[in-house]
């Protein structure tokens, strides 16, 4: 775990939003609110079915769909972290829900369910942190009773715009240094966050069994003046608790006095500056 991040309801909640003004941050709530309503439709989620919502964080996704049921279906709020569960489990408790749910504590890995049990399942930003994702998909087949769905978001990590790209070598002590360092950390096959993209993660779904399925590339373009808060907060935050921040990630090639340098250099290039940005990741709907 992260010094910085001690558990994932920490990072749900505040870390993933370090660095950001208040407006970005309600942008990003937006942002996240417009992908579980893509997810959820996709789902088409019909009374008394059984849904799980996998790697539920803090329960985008199942409370919305403990909604859509009216608490008449089976809502499954699943997830590797105790703590995750533990969040859900109090504002479950403090909005007075009683029934339609249930709590359970697994990866995605290995699902505390019976084969061919749910009719839904969910996800959003949960493969992107599992190394090998061909076992986790086949996983999630196998409790997807015939005709059932999985309905997920993933980003994909490795196509996004990468700190070179938005650089400019004459302000860059080592430039060419970083960027290969970069293009290799983008590029690792260990490194959960950047082996996949959209092709491989079709394969991923044939090879588990789901026929045709549908996975939908998105990209977003956006862009913003960098505030001078901003740029060491990129470098410092995890990506999540049980990652390793791009500092870290930099410090297997340079020593720490060198990235401290590299990292003041990218400040003081882009603050006050305006960038643009490339972010991809794909919509999956796939039916067993």
């Amino acid at each position: 775990m992260s010094d910085i991040c001690s558990n994932w309801t920490q990072w749900l909640k505040q870390n993933r939003f370090a660095g950001q003004t208040p407006e970005m941050q309600a942008q990003t709530m937006r942002w996240l609110e417009a992908v579980r309503d893509v997810i959820l439709v996709y789902a088409e989620i019909k009374p008394y079915d059984v849904v799980l919502d996998i790697g539920t964080g803090t329960g985008l996704l199942a409370f919305k769909a403990l909604e859509m049921q009216n608490c008449e279906g089976r809502v499954i709020f699943s997830d590797k972290f105790q703590d995750c569960l533990e969040d859900c489990k109090k504002i479950l408790d403090e909005s007075g829900v009683t029934s339609g749910y249930e709590l359970m504590q697994c990866p995605v890995e290995h699902i505390a369910l019976p084969e061919s049990t749910v009719h839904k399942a969910l996800m959003r930003s949960v493969l992107v942190h599992v190394v090998n994702k061909q076992p986790a998909i086949n996983e999630i087949y196998r409790v997807l009773k015939p005709g059932g769905k999985l309905c997920a978001f993933e980003p994909v990590i490795r196509s996004n715009t990468r700190y070179w790209e938005i650089l400019h070598p004459m302000h860059i002590d080592r430039y060419e240094d970083f960027k290969k360092a970069e293009n290799e950390i983008m590029e690792n096959p260990m490194d959960s966050l950047c082996n996949f993209d959209e092709k491989t993660l079709r394969t991923n779904l044939e090879i588990a069994g789901f026929s045709d399925p549908d996975v939908q590339l998105q990209e977003v373009r956006s862009s913003y003046v960098v505030q001078p808060n901003m740029v060491r907060e990129w470098f410092v935050n995890p990506p999540s608790p049980d990652q390793p921040s791009t500092k870290e990630r930099f410090m297997k090639y340079f020593d720490e006095a060198t990235v401290e340098k590299y990292m003041q250099d990218v400040q003081n290039f882009l603050t006050g500056r305006e960038i643009n940005l490339k972010t991809n990741a794909v919509f999956i709907n796939a039916t067993k």
